[in-house]
Order: C-alpha cells, then sequence, then structure tokens
C-alpha cells in the first residue's frame, strides 16, 4: 500500500517557480486523430481529466523557438 504525502510535508512539490511558464506548446490529439494546439498547460489538464479515455489519444509537448536577444549596441 502507498502512503501519500501530505501537504505539510516538506517533500510535498507544487511548483518550483512563480514565473510564468512558455517555454512549451501542447497539442492535444483526440482518438480521432483531430488536435488542438495550446499554450495553456491548465487546459490541457483540464481536457483530459475532463474527457473519457476513449475520446482522447495522447499530449504531444512542443518546444517554441527559442528567442535570441540582442545584446548589441543601444
Amino acid at each position: 500500500m502507498t502512503k501519500c504525502i501530505e501537504p505539510s510535508d516538506p517533500r510535498y512539490f507544487t511548483q518550483s517557480c512563480d514565473k510564468p511558464y512558455d517555454r512549451h506548446s501542447y497539442k492535444i490529439v483526440l482518438a480521432s486523430g483531430e488536435s488542438v494546439i495550446t499554450d495553456d498547460y491548465m487546459k490541457v489538464m483540464a481536457t483530459w481529466f475532463q474527457n473519457p479515455a476513449s475520446f482522447l489519444s495522447h499530449v504531444e509537448i512542443i518546444d517554441k523557438p527559442k528567442t535570441r536577444q540582442s545584446k548589441g549596441f543601444q
């Protein structure tokens, strides 16, 4: 029997940073082959948990291209 870690336990993990996380987009692939792309991970989680397994296939993580910041003369 697996014991759950309680939220008061220092090992309990929720997040590592409060800054917005925008390094990925997410492709929700439906069982029909159709797909939806979103930048909102919370939407991905909501879609995944609110739909029957027969409706969904998988989620693909898409890396966003890195933006170059100019370090030249200003």
